[in-house]
């Protein structure tokens, strides 16, 4: 009850923000789960080139980075489960390239103690990471963008 009240107060557009983060987490998270990572990626590059009106928004309203973060961080929390770095820096790429902004999906990989591979994925936008950041993230190494890569 104490999350409807906090999410009622909220404004109107940062309510249909948040109503919009959480569908495509989910979506992200589905889509993971029952698609290969390229398939998933030409999907969202279709819808992206489409165009397609979410529900709840509202035509020509631009929001900046700062609220999309929030709301990725936000609707990571009360979504059932979480959602894992790779489906968050996707609903985070998806919605920054939405609303006009240019950035980076990248994914890293390193070395556990145990000798086994970890992997982790960000978002970078104007050189610095949007969302994902994590206190060790130097250990991780990039691998190359997906930038300009046919599908």
């Amino acid at each position: 009850m104490k999350q409807l009240r906090k999410f009622l107060k909220l404004s109107g557009s940062d309510r249909h923000l948040l109503a919009i983060t959480l569908i495509l987490l989910g979506a992200m998270r589905l889509g993971l789960f029952f698609l290969t990572f390229r398939n998933l990626l030409k999907l969202l590059q279709k819808i992206d080139k489409q165009n397609v009106r979410f529900p709840f928004e509202t035509h020509g309203s631009q929001i900046s980075v700062g609220k999309i973060v929030w709301a990725v961080n936000v609707g990571t929390r009360y979504m059932p489960g979480g959602a894992k770095c790779l489906a968050r820096a996707l609903t985070t790429q998806f919605l920054m390239n939405r609303y006009g902004y240019s950035c980076e999906l990248r994914i890293g990989v390193a070395k556990e103690k145990g000798g086994q591979l970890e992997a982790h994925a960000w978002i970078e936008y104007q050189g610095r990471v949007a969302i994902g950041n994590l206190p060790e993230l130097s250990r991780f190494i990039p691998l190359p963008s997906l930038e300009g890569v046919k599908l």
